[in-house]
């Protein structure tokens, strides 16, 4: 390699021509006038209008007031009374399966068992949060919380 063949990685910046013969001269392809002719011209992105007329809650869409967090299902110690025999395990999947909690998009909602009524039937609790008074009704019934 020798310094004659030698090229540059950036070609030179061609200047601004002058004049009305020359290229791009006078105006300099900026038309005339206004704000768009000026040096250091800024023009507001359109899409900014756009986005100042929509809400804070932009996104959210019909569910704007629904929140985030996912809700607890309480289940009464009366309704697993009801829906549960003797020696059945409780858990947010059994509970779903009676049609005592909704399943939500292919999820379990968080659960806990309150203690609202009477048991009397022994039961085992499992995945699921329990209040102190239902724990007390549920292991005076002979149950158990795990």
């Amino acid at each position: 390699m020798q310094l004659h063949n030698l090229k540059r990685i950036t070609k030179n910046k061609k200047t601004m021509t002058v004049g009305r013969g020359g290229k791009r001269g006078k105006t300099a392809g900026r038309g005339t006038k206004g704000q768009n002719a000026r040096a250091g011209r800024k023009k507001r992105p359109e899409m900014r209008d756009f986005i100042k007329r929509l809400p804070k809650l932009r996104g959210r869409g019909v569910n704007s007031l629904k929140s985030f967090v996912n809700t607890v299902a309480a289940i009464n110690v009366g309704a697993i009374e009801a829906a549960f025999n003797k020696g059945d395990t409780i858990s947010p999947s059994s509970l779903a399966e009676k049609k005592l909690i909704i399943n939500i998009g292919g999820k379990f909602p968080k659960v806990k068992i309150l203690g609202d009524g009477e048991i009397t039937k022994s039961v085992i609790v499992s995945g699921c949060a329990v209040s102190q008074s239902a724990k007390a009704k549920l292991e005076k019934a002979g149950g158990s919380v795990k």
